[in-house]
Parts: C-alpha cells; sequence; structure tokens
C-alpha cells in the first residue's frame, strides 16, 4: 500500500507472519539492516515493514527473503484441506496450526467436545481386566519351565486386514489349546488388491512375541529341524468350533507328524470359549497385536491433524464396487451404476454372500445393505451432528468416485481422508499396500470421539470392542432395520423424521453391552463381561 507522511511517499508490504517466522535471525537481522526501516506497524497474521528510500530494490530484496521463507514453511506446514479431489467450490480450507494439539492419554477425551453429539457414554466404571485364572497361569509357567514341547502349529491368513486380524487371534488360541508354538502367520496374498504384506510389514512382530510370551510361544519361521517335514493340512475344519473338538481332532496328528497347517480358520473357532480362552483373545486382540511402527506414526499424525480444531468423527464408508456386489445391494446413483453392479453380480454369483434368493428392496428393509453416502448423512442430522462437524472417512474408492460423496460432502464440508490430509510422499511407502492403508485408517478411527460404519463388516465389529475396551467411547449402530422404511416415506415430515430417528438410536451409541445377552457373539466385539470388569473390583492385569 502506499501512504504520505510529511510529504513523502512510504510504501507498505504484507508480510505473512509464518515467513517471518521463517526466517533465521541472522538473514532477518541482514534484512533490518539492509531495509533501513522508518517505522514498523503490526496487525493480527501480518507484519507490515515501511520501506523508505528505492522501495523497488527493497521490494525484490525482500521478494527474495519471503520466497525463501515461503518455501521452507510449506515444506514444514501440514495440509488440512477438505477432499480437494472431491471439489474445493463449496469447501472450506482451514489451516492447521504449527503447534498442533497432540493425543491426550485417554484417547483425546482431554480435548473440549461441546453439543450433545459429542457426548461420550456412561461406560459405567468398567476397565480393562484380564484376570487370568491361577491354574491358567500356572500351566503357561510350567510350560515355560519346563521348554515347549517340540510340535508347531503353522496358519496361513486370508481376506482383508481385519478379516485377518480375527483369524490370528483364533490362532494364537488354537495354538494355546494344543500346547503348540505358533510359527509367524503368513497373510495370504490378497486376490482382490494384490497385496503382498508379510506379518511384520503389518504388525510389530517383536511387540507380538513379547506380549504373549506366557500364554503361546511364537517364532518367525520352522527350526531347521523341521524344515523337511511334511506339515498334516487341514482344509475343511467347520464353523465354530470347541476347544474340545481342536484337540481330538488335531492332538494325536500333531504329535506325530510334529507340524500342522491350518488354512481358512475364519469362524472357524467358537465365539462361546472358556474365560481364560476369551480373556486371551482380548490379550491378543487389543495388546498383541499392534500396529508396526511406520503405521502407528503416519496414523497418529493424521489423528492429531483431525483433531487439531477440536473433536472428530470417523466413518467407516462401504461404497466400494465389490460391495455392493456382494451384497447384493446397488448403489442408487444412477441407473446406468445399478446396471454395472447388476452384471457384475450375473457374471459372478459366487461372490453374493447370503440370502441369494431375496430381492434388493427386501434385502434393504432386511438391513442387509450398506448405507449409501445420501442416508449417512440424514442419520447424521437427525442425531443433530453439527455441520461444522470434522468427519474423517474410511475406506476404499467410493464406486462412483465424487458423485458417491457428493449428499455428504453438501452437508457437512469438513470431510477428509487420508488421500489429503497427507504431506507429498506421505503415503507413498504404503501405496499399493491395502492391508497397510487400511490400517492407517484403523489408527486414526481408533483415535476419533465418535466413530459409525455405514455397513457392519470386520472393521466394525474391532472397532466395537476396541472403543468398548477404552472405555466404552462413542460408537453409533445404525438401526437400518427400523430406519429405513421412515427413509422411503416421504410425507414424514422432516422434524418427525429427526425425532424417530434419535429415539431409535439412545440404546445404539456406545454403552456397555454384556456378551452374555448376545451368546455367539465376538468378545473381541463385546469384551464386556470376560475382558473388563468394574473399576473398584478390578484385579491387576499381568500385562
Amino acid at each position: 500500500m502506499a501512504a504520505t507522511s510529511k510529504g513523502r511517499r512510504v510504501s507498505y508490504i504484507a508480510v505473512p507472519s509464518e515467513i517471518i517466522r521463517s526466517l533465521s535471525s541472522t538473514s532477518l537481522h541482514s534484512l533490518l539492516l539492509l531495509l533501513s526501516p522508518t517505522k514498523k506497524t503490526s496487525r493480527p497474521g501480518h507484519r507490515f515493514i515501511a520501506l523508505g528510500r528505492s522501495p523497488n530494490f527493497l521490494f525484490s530484496v525482500l521478494f527474495f527473503f519471503a520466497l525463501v521463507g515461503m518455501l521452507r514453511s510449506w515444506h514444514h506446514l501440514d495440509p488440512l484441506v477438505p477432499c480437494p479431489h472431491l471439489g474445493r467450490s463449496s469447501l472450506s480450507s482451514p489451516e492447521l496450526s504449527d503447534s498442533t494439539v497432540a493425543m491426550s492419554a485417554d484417547g483425546g477425551r482431554g480435548v473440549e467436545a461441546r453439543g450433545e453429539f459429542w457426548q461420550q457414554p456412561d461406560g459405567l466404571g468398567y476397565v480393562p481386566c484380564l484376570n487370568f485364572s491361577e491354574q491358567y497361569l500356572a500351566e503357561g509357567v510350567a510350560a515355560t519351565r519346563a521348554g515347549r514341547r517340540n510340535k508347531y502349529l503353522l496358519v496361513v491368513v486370508s481376506g482383508g486386514l481385519n478379516q485377518q486380524r480375527n483369524q490370528i487371534v483364533d490362532a494364537v488360541v488354537i495354538a494355546r489349546v494344543l500346547g503348540a508354538t505358533l510359527v509367524v502367520p503368513i497373510l495370504q496374498v490378497n486376490v482382490i488388491w494384490g497385496d503382498e504384506s508379510e506379518f511384520s510389514d503389518v504388525f510389530d512382530l517383536e511387540h507380538f512375541k513379547s506380549v504373549l510370551a506366557d500364554d503361546v510361544k511364537v517364532v518367525s519361521s520352522l527350526p531347521s529341524t523341521h524344515i523337511m517335514t511334511r506339515p498334516v493340512q487341514e482344509k475343511a475344519t467347520p464353523l465354530r468350533v470347541s476347544p474340545a473338538w481342536i484337540r481330538s481332532r488335531y492332538m494325536k496328528r500333531l504329535n506325530r507328524e510334529g507340524v500342522l497347517l491350518l488354512r481358512g480358520l475364519d469362524s472357524r473357532l467358537s465365539k462361546d470359549l472358556p474365560p481364560d480362552l476369551q480373556k486371551l483373545r482380548c490379550k491378543v486382540a487389543f495388546h498383541a497385536l499392534r500396529f508396526s511402527a511406520p503405521i502407528r506414526e503416519l496414523g497418529n499424525k493424521l489423528a492429531m491433524r483431525m483433531r487439531s480444531k477440536g473433536p472428530y468423527l470417523a466413518l467407516h464408508l462401504r461404497l466400494e464396487k465389490d460391495v455392493w456386489v456382494r451384497t447384493g445391494c446397488l448403489p442408487g446413483l444412477s441407473p446406468e451404476h445399478d446396471e454395472i453392479v447388476r452384471v457384475e453380480r450375473k457374471l459372478k454369483p459366487e461372490l453374493l454372500t447370503g440370502r441369494s434368493n431375496m430381492a434388493y428392496h427386501d434385502r434393504k428393509l432386511a438391513g442387509l445393505c450398506p448405507l449409501n453416502a445420501a442416508e449417512v448423512t440424514r442419520l447424521l442430522k437427525a442425531l443433530e451432528a453439527p455441520r461444522d462437524a470434522r468427519i474423517y472417512w474410511a475406506g476404499g474408492e467410493p464406486f462412483g468416485g465424487r458423485d458417491a460423496l457428493l449428499p455428504l460432502m453438501r452437508e457437512f464440508p469438513n470431510l477428509y481422508s487420508k488421500e489429503n490430509l497427507t504431506l507429498p510422499g506421505e503415503l507413498g511407502p504404503f501405496a499399493n499396500r491395502s492391508s497397510l492403508l487400511a490400517a492407517i485408517d484403523d489408527v486414526v478411527c481408533e483415535q476419533s470421539d465418535v466413530f459409525m460404519a455405514s455397513h457392519g463388516g470386520n472393521m466394525g465389529h474391532l472397532m466395537r470392542g476396541q472403543r468398548a475396551y477404552a472405555g466404552h467411547r462413542k460408537f453409533i449402530t445404525p438401526n437400518k432395520r427400523q430406519m429405513l422404511r421412515h427413509f422411503m416415506n416421504a410425507s414424514l415430515p422432516a422434524s418427525e423424521l429427526n425425532r424417530i430417528v434419535k429415539e431409535l438410536h439412545r440404546g445404539s451409541l456406545g454403552q456397555p453391552e454384556l456378551r452374555a445377552d448376545k451368546i455367539g457373539r465376538d468378545v473381541t466385539a463385546y469384551p464386556l463381561p470376560e475382558c473388563m470388569c468394574e473399576d473398584g473390583a478390578r484385579l491387576r492385569s499381568m500385562l
């Protein structure tokens, strides 16, 4: 700008304070000496330097230093721009402060969250409590002193990340039941995404071994004495077998051959186990299976960037093409998109999971379909999520791309994903590694103030358990069966719809739920009462 003071023309140049801060003290001192300022003024967020003589020359010098400062500043600033790849026109672009708010030890509850939507459920004082029985502990000590018997369990786990985690939990329990040494599980190459990640790429291997040292011995590979052994391979384990069935089926063969190979463990072990084995499942899921350091580091960074402006909601959106095909549902984006899904399902009918005789409309009303973005938006609005709520969405690329998320973006513009929260190059080491990318999502979702999944699944189940185990942090379970019929009632006023939907979800916000009331449910999703107890009666954990 220009101004006149006592007949002399003075020029002012506004320089962002971030640039001034980024200059070294020596450079800044030299600059000030060169400029010989006659006047200084300041406003919030800017510093004004008044230039006397030779304004063009001084402007050039200042521009040079400003350019250097900006380059240095940009190198260190963290991005926080809502979904730029989904369109910027109607979206805000808040900056991330230099002093980001670190996650508190209690998972972020130190950040003040105002409004009913952010209120946490009453955990009733339940805390983690893995008080194993004296018999279980004695068996572990005896096995350690005597040395493990010379027999090994090999397992190959398949599916997506959280499906693999479930199978690893089962593998540890089966190894304990058989008294066998567990060889680090082999992650089968994912047929859909082609991910070739190994166990140590996804999980902290040494942590896994040390946490389970008193329960099951874990080794990285078979010893040389067993490498040439042809393992007994079992491919047809029935669903939900008991520990007694495992012993009767495998013990003699394992003792004779020395090595047992199991595949396809998904849901093969009973969900209703003796208390000590249930606690072991919790110990594996919530303590031993820690993600590898690079995943934790980046996931924690993204969680801090989300939290830099306050509380945030995490959504697991199941909008991928393969999900619509497998569930027998339609995305509803357009007739063309629906037809693509129908054709794919006809070409691969084996992909449809369950109840193949039901029509799409019936499946929808039965709650078997994922919520699309429009339905997620209506639910969040009914639950009084504030419009400025910061939302992290996890999941694969939506079928339909940007259009699939438009209803959510219009109502909740502060929408983020790992792709637009990361600095250039941060996602590079994880590119084309679906398991690692999913693990990063898990870390960010676990630390959120509120979590909701659009369609159950393995991630939703494990996230439910993790949040319960962490003190029953808010977890919204969409009541699709009863809610969707109201969504389809066009004559229902918005106020009445919101009242009904809110009432339907009063008991589905992450409150303590006893697994005893849900026989057949996984303890890693419902850790109460086997893995948690009231704080006043808590026995000190062995961890």
